[in-house]
């Protein structure tokens, strides 16, 4: 089978994760496999060799017209079975497509509860007739895309984002070579991981740590990620006098490896599509606290600490409680949670389910 993938960007971020390794899992499996991307710098990049990325280059509005038709013309010369895209400026673009050119199936993929305001909604409702199958991340996610009429009921099926577990799980050797490397040996270390802009809320988990500051002294946070909010994420971490207690460690290839040098885990999103790094994290055994919002409730479910997003009050106490979790009771809280994510958000059951949506 030839499938194309088309995505806005291959930035850092869960979606991207998502495409790249549902890209290498179907190339592998034999299918050939391309990834489109509209705009940004590719970061995340399929490991096989046999997937081929194109860059589309929609830098601003006035690109559009330029590149629906390279993107029609690379599907033109691949002539693919299934066009699978992903996130609103891809999905909408893949669907007019359809106006002009013959696309045997078609499948787009929203990556979260909120992809843009009213007009963005509109656009989604009047293209949805050009889909065969509009597919989301979570169940809450599913239902906000409903909820705002950008598409009918029954039309948007769920599908859970997949993370490889043999990749994402807890290494003795990472753990000793990660803590040793950034220095943290003997104290609590919590991590967050994601884009540094404002869908992360990260302003929220700084004042969270200033408070913890207040209470537990032996800790630090691990930031993974880069983004436009780092010089103001850097000078509110200044003003709330915690940059001893917080180290920006930009993009990372092993983020599987820091986490297994942490404790726990922090998510502080003002909204989410699935939260895809929360499931890494668990696969990971590590404890999590994150924010009630999006598909983060489903992947927790018993296994740590949710709270209001926003709630920097809230917020501090259930990582203060993380880190108090007694040796035994942290073991078997990560034995069940590994095992909860193997069960139900692998790699492999993702693969699956979509390619029984790619045969119809």
């Amino acid at each position: 089978m030839k499938i194309l993938q088309v995505i806005t960007g291959l930035g850092m971020g869960g979606a991207e994760n998502v495409v790249v390794n549902l890209s290498d899992s179907l190339a592998q499996d034999g299918h050939q496999v391309k990834i489109a991307y509209l705009t940004g710098n590719a970061v995340v990049l399929p490991k096989n060799a046999d997937v081929e990325v194109v860059f589309i280059g929609l830098m601003s509005g006035r690109d559009f017209l330029r590149c629906y038709f390279k993107l029609r013309r690379l599907i033109v010369d691949f002539r693919p079975d299934v066009v699978h895209s992903h996130m609103v400026h891809a999905n909408i673009i893949s669907r007019l497509l359809r106006l002009t050119i013959k696309i045997p199936r078609l499948i787009t993929t929203a990556h979260s509860s909120y992809e843009g305001g009213r007009m963005r909604m509109i656009a989604y409702r009047v293209t949805d007739f050009l889909t065969d199958v509009s597919t989301n991340v979570s169940a809450s996610a599913v239902k906000s895309f409903v909820d705002k009429k950008a598409v009918p009921e029954s039309r948007m099926v769920l599908v859970s984002n997949g993370i490889d577990v043999d990749k994402f799980k807890f290494s003795y050797k990472s753990r000793a070579k990660i803590r040793s490397e950034e220095k943290v040996d003997g104290c609590k270390v919590l991590l967050a991981v994601g884009r540094l802009d404002r869908p992360k809320d990260y302003p929220t988990l700084l004042r969270a740590i200033a408070r913890l500051k207040r209470k537990l002294e032996n800790f630090k946070l691990l930031i993974v990620g880069d983004g436009p909010l780092l010089e103001d994420l850097e000078k509110l971490a200044d003003t709330l006098n915690v940059k001893d207690k917080i180290k920006f460690l930009g993009l990372r290839s092993d983020v599987n490896e820091v986490m297994a040098a942490t404790d726990v885990f922090v998510l502080s999103s003002a909204w989410e599509g699935f939260g895809l790094v929360v499931a890494e994290a668990m696969a990971c055994g590590r404890y999590v606290v994150a924010t009630d919002c999006g598909g983060v409730s489903e992947i927790v479910d018993e296994y740590g600490a949710l709270v209001k997003p926003g709630d920097d009050v809230a917020l501090s106490n259930a990582i203060e409680k993380a880190c108090k979790v007694d040796e035994q009771d942290y073991a078997k809280n990560s034995c069940l949670a590994r095992a909860h994510i193997v069960n139900r958000f692998s790699l492999h059951s993702n693969v699956e389910k979509y390619y029984e949506i790619y045969l119809g």
